[in-house]
This record gives C-alpha cells, sequence and structure tokens, in this order.
C-alpha cells in the first residue's frame, strides 16, 4: 500500500478496504439468488447497461453469462434507448443496469426504457434507495461503502462481485462458483499483503507515455479497468486491446518506445495466448508488464504482478488490485492527485 511516511491518500484507503467490501458484498447477495432466478425464469438473454468502470464490470458478466450460465448475453446501446428512442422486443430478456452513484440519468432511462419494452430488469449499484435501485425490478446493492476518491476501486470490484452473483443465479446449476466465492475475500487480502515488486511496475510505467494494454476473454474486462485507471489517474493515454484485435494490425505500432502491459486470469483457453504475445512484443523491442497469470505467464515478462490463485472464472474479481495498487503509487510519483483526477467528477452524466 501506500510508501512509508507517504500521506495516505483516500484512494489508497478505499484499495485497502476491498476485502471487507468484497465479504460484504458476497455475504448479502448470494443468499438472493433464488429471487433472481425466479425474475429471469423463461427469460433466456441478458443485456447489460453501463458506463465508464460499470461497463468493464459488465464486460465480465458478458463472457461470465456465455462461458458459466450459457447464457446470450450483450451490452446494450445506451443512445438507442435515450436518443433513438427504439423500440424492441425484451419480452425474453433481463436486463441489468450497472452504476456505481445510481444516479448516471442515461443508465436510469434506459433501464426504464428496457423494462417498457418487456425486459425484467435488475440493478447493481452501491447507493441504496438511488434512482436507478428504484427503477429496477431487483435491487443489488453492493456492500462498497462510500466511495470518496474519484477513482472507482472497490466500487469496481464490487460491481463484479455483484454481476457474479446476478449470472450464478440464472446459470443451469446455481452453486458450483460457492467454494471461489468462498475464498474471494482473502484472495484480496493476499494480493494487498504480497502485491510483488511494485517499485520496479511503477519504474517502468514512469518511463513512458506510451501504453499499450492487453488481455482477453474473461479478464478482458479488467484489462480494460486498468487501462482506463491508467488514463484517468495518471493521465497516460493507454489503448485497451484484446489480444485477437491486437493481432489485426495494431501490432505494428508496438516498439521500444512503448510498453505493453497484459493482464491474465490465473488459467484457462487465453493464458497460452498472451505468453505468445508477451514474447512476440518484446521482440518488438516493447518492455513487457503483466499483471497475474501463472508462473510461465510471468516469466515471459520483464516485470509482473502475482494476481490470483481462483479460477478463471472467478479472478477477475480481485485481479484488478495489483493494477490499483500501481497507479495509486504512479500517480503519486507523477506530482498528482490520484484521489481527485483532472476535469473528473465521481458522478459523470451523459446524454
Amino acid at each position: 500500500m501506500p510508501d512509508k511516511d507517504d500521506h495516505v491518500t483516500q484512494m489508497a484507503r478505499e484499495i485497502a478496504e476491498q476485502p471487507l467490501a468484497l465479504d460484504r458484498t458476497l455475504s448479502s447477495l448470494l443468499p438472493r439468488r433464488a429471487e433472481i432466478a425466479r425474475l429471469a425464469r423463461g427469460r433466456h438473454r441478458l443485456l447489460l447497461i453501463a458506463r465508464g468502470s460499470s461497463d468493464n464490470a459488465a464486460i465480465y458478466a458478458r463472457y461470465l453469462a456465455e462461458v458459466h450460465a450459457g447464457v446470450p448475453a450483450s451490452l446494450a446501446a445506451p443512445s438507442v434507448a435515450t436518443l433513438y428512442d427504439a423500440r424492441l422486443d425484451l419480452a425474453d430478456t433481463v436486463t441489468i443496469g450497472v452504476s456505481q452513484s445510481g444516479s448516471t440519468q442515461e443508465i436510469v432511462e434506459a433501464l426504464d426504457w428496457a423494462r417498457t419494452c418487456g425486459s425484467a430488469t435488475i440493478a447493481v449499484t452501491n447507493v441504496d434507495d438511488s434512482p436507478l435501485a428504484r427503477t429496477a425490478d431487483i435491487a443489488l446493492l453492493t456492500g462498497a461503502g462510500p466511495e470518496r476518491a474519484v477513482p472507482a476501486t472497490k466500487s469496481y470490484t464490487t460491481q463484479v462481485a455483484a454481476l457474479a452473483v446476478a449470472v450464478d443465479a440464472i446459470a443451469p446449476e446455481p452453486g458450483r462458483l460457492d467454494a471461489g466465492f468462498a475464498e474471494v475475500p482473502a484472495q484480496a487480502q493476499t494480493l494487498l499483503d504480497a502485491p510483488g515488486d511494485l517499485d520496479a511496475m511503477v519504474a517502468a510505467l514512469a518511463r513512458t507515455e506510451e501504453v499499450l494494454a492487453s488481455g482477453r476473454g474473461l479478464c478482458f474486462g479488467t484489462t480494460l479497468e486498468v487501462a482506463l485507471k491508467l488514463e484517468e489517474t495518471c493521465l497516460r493515454p493507454v489503448r485497451g486491446l484484446s489480444y485477437a484485435d491486437l493481432k489485426h494490425g495494431p501490432i505494428a505500432i508496438v516498439d521500444h518506445e512503448l510498453v505493453t502491459l497484459l493482464v491474465a486470469g490465473p488459467s484457462g483457453p487465453t493464458l497460452p495466448g498472451l505468453v505468445e504475445l508477451a514474447a512476440t512484443v518484446r521482440g518488438k523491442g516493447s518492455p513487457v508488464l503483466g499483471i497475474g497469470g501463472d508462473e510461465a505467464f510471468r516469466a515471459a515478462c520483464d516485470v509482473a504482478l502475482p494476481g490470483p490463485t481462483l479460477s478463471e472464472l472467478l479472478a477477475p474479481l480481485v485481479l484488478a488490485i495489483p493494477a490499483q495498487v500501481t497507479i495509486e503509487r504512479l500517480a503519486r510519483r507523477l506530482g498528482l492527485d490520484p484521489d481527485a483526477p483532472r476535469g473528473l467528477k465521481k458522478v459523470t452524466q451523459t446524454d
């Protein structure tokens, strides 16, 4: 966590609260799976509405819904509802609106639109009695507690946890993830207590203004969240790409002036491709930084931080934590205030 004798930022405090926040979230929401299953009965599609960090959490839920629950899932384009007022048949759909504050008007309006189109609706929010919570058939409240720093840390990971519970509830065999859910708070604490070589990771990122973040599959949402946090907290332009998309042309920009940051789950079918990608970009002269993965993945990187030992299905609940710790330290090293990034507010309104 924060360097010894340094001022402890609000962002650092909130990063440190995640084991307890995740425990509260899972303890309160896992018993509600039967309620979620009843709402979803007879509906065979999942639609996710979100922006920003919440959208990255929703990307994870999309993968989990299709891989774990066998339910086709997609990310909504909120403007289809709020600007175009398109009329869709959503009678066979469960729609989940995700917003930390529950007050982003675009998300509230889009979830209400889904209801008028026939969808069952669920809200994932950190604020009880928020407009989003009042709009939904079921409100799943995260246990993050008040989050005062602008960058989402504990609100992001608890959203990911809430979405994992919701998806498990609609799976053919709910409860198959329970052993992993039970390990999540302790895994979060381990990542805080033994984060790896943070000094080397921060130094590598401080030396460059060009970062490419890449991952794939269930952990791709985490990759995009890491990229977003680097951009908003450290004012570094970062491009986040699936490694499949990276190979379709953008890999041509990789050279010694660009740092490649790879985010990987501890196992799964995407891991060999990320190990191969590490070797490819290193061959182009790019320093390779890694978060997560296994021993082979970390050995393929120039600098790497350990991730969780959870299954790939649940690793994203805590995989962002090493990046959050790194980014908070990097911001301070660059002379920036991680609690209040330039030009940002806690609640962002869009049309």
